[in-house]
């Protein structure tokens, strides 16, 4: 399975970055293409967060790529999140969770992960009222399994 095992001794994949922020990115886009609204996006790059479960030392460490779309009617946003409830598991993504997220709004959440286990995506539907002045939109975090990367110079730091 993907993801950051918890207090085991095994090692992180050795992976070129510029590869895993390319398939993170990739899947980004994929899940854009899903959600097929005609509105705003946050236009931001993945970039490289430390694994938490991994001393420091390590260099261990995951893409992140959040970004979201707004600017969009709140139900076209409900029957977005209908099309990734669909068309993810029919592209080889499981789904996970499907409900409520852990909030106190209690926001509509699926989370799935690629094919290949080694992506996970978090999409949280934020529904605001007519009168609230707010957008509604559909919040998204791509994530990469825990890797280290290439020894050849693959991350600068700074």
């Amino acid at each position: 399975m993907g993801g950051c095992s918890q207090g085991s001794d095994e090692k992180a994949d050795v992976r070129d970055e510029r590869a895993v922020k390319q398939s993170v990115e990739q899947a980004s886009s994929e899940i854009l293409d899903i959600l097929a609204v005609q509105g705003k996006v946050t236009r931001s790059g993945a970039i490289a967060t430390p694994c938490t479960f991994y001393p420091e030392e390590d260099q261990v460490h995951r893409m992140r790529h959040p970004w979201s779309v707004y600017g969009v009617p709140g139900g076209d946003l409900e029957k977005a999140m209908d099309r990734l409830r669909s068309q993810l598991p029919a592209k080889g993504w499981k789904i996970v969770k499907d409900g409520p997220d852990k909030s106190r709004a209690k926001l509509p959440q699926i989370v799935a992960n690629s094919p290949d286990g080694r992506l996970s995506a978090d999409l949280r539907l934020w529904r605001e009222p007519a009168d609230s002045g707010r957008s509604s939109m559909i919040e998204i975090t791509v994530v990469s399994d825990c890797f280290r990367s290439k020894p050849d110079g693959t991350t600068g730091s700074g």
